[in-house]
């Protein structure tokens, strides 16, 4: 069993630009049921990513946790491992 979950974000406020504090991550459009496929984004060496399913795009902040955003609304809690 994987000690750590990989950060899962999603747009349900419809927001331009989310910042996030992980590079990699899931970006899952909406919360269930209108959520789109599970896309699995890394960043790279870039501090930007656009989801090629609902064009939104995430921002890396340095200064946030891998699973935080700002919007903090738009970090899906329930996935953080115990």
């Amino acid at each position: 069993m994987a000690d750590k979950i990989v950060p899962h974000f999603h747009n349900d406020a419809g927001v331009s630009v989310i910042e996030i504090g992980a590079k990699r991550f899931m970006c899952i459009g909406a919360n269930p049921p209108f959520d789109h496929p599970h896309v699995f984004l890394d960043m790279g060496d870039d501090d930007e990513i656009v989801c090629p399913y609902c064009s939104t795009l995430y921002r890396h902040k340095a200064d946030l946790d891998a699973f935080a955003a700002r919007p903090p609304d738009c970090a899906l809690k329930e996935v953080r491992a115990a």
